[in-house]
């Protein structure tokens, strides 16, 4: 028997902060006052950052994509997370604790470019930062689609990580 090695991905559940900024699907940026609102067609999520001053919540609930507040440098957003869900893998092996912390720096490099430059750093985890970097291209023309894990979901996993594939017919008793 050979290990188990889907995330908890096959079960539907989001990646979280930093996964949810580095998989292959598109993000938006929608501006509004006091927030950046990053909508994410992965899993349908909408990931908001507070620009209006607010400081970091000191005992935050612990959710999937963090609390997330921000401040302009110039023309680069920068973005202070914590919070983030002991169920996100941040890192293969590697899950949030309740000292996770997420530094972004998105900067507009180019009229079609961003980057997202990511320092994680957890001093249960790390023994010093850790930076990852995500470019984004602007793709005026793709629209979001909606996405729905669920629906066609023949990769799953049992509750106990196991995986358990269902090729079974999605529109089988339709036509009744």
């Amino acid at each position: 028997r050979g290990e188990n090695l889907q995330t908890q991905a096959a079960n539907c559940v989001p990646n979280g902060m930093p996964g949810i900024m580095r998989l292959p699907y598109p993000l938006e940026f929608v501006y509004s006052p006091g927030r950046v609102n990053i909508l994410i067609e992965t899993y349908s999520q909408v990931r908001r950052i507070y620009v209006d001053g607010r400081a970091l919540p000191e005992d935050p609930d612990p959710f999937f994509n963090g609390h997330s507040v921000g401040r302009w440098e110039g023309d680069t957003l920068v973005v202070d997370t914590v919070g983030i869900s002991p169920m996100v893998s941040i890192l293969p092996g590697l899950h949030a604790t309740p000292t996770t912390r997420f530094q972004e720096r998105i900067t507009r490099v180019a009229p079609d470019r961003l980057v997202d430059e990511i320092t994680i750093t957890d001093p249960a985890l790390f023994a010093e930062p850790y930076v990852m970097v995500q470019n984004y291209t602007l793709q005026p023309d793709w629209e979001m689609r909606e996405y729905v894990c669920q629906e066609n979901n023949r990769d799953g996993a049992d509750e106990q990580g196991r995986p358990s594939m269902d090729l079974g017919d999605p529109f089988a008793g339709l036509d009744d």
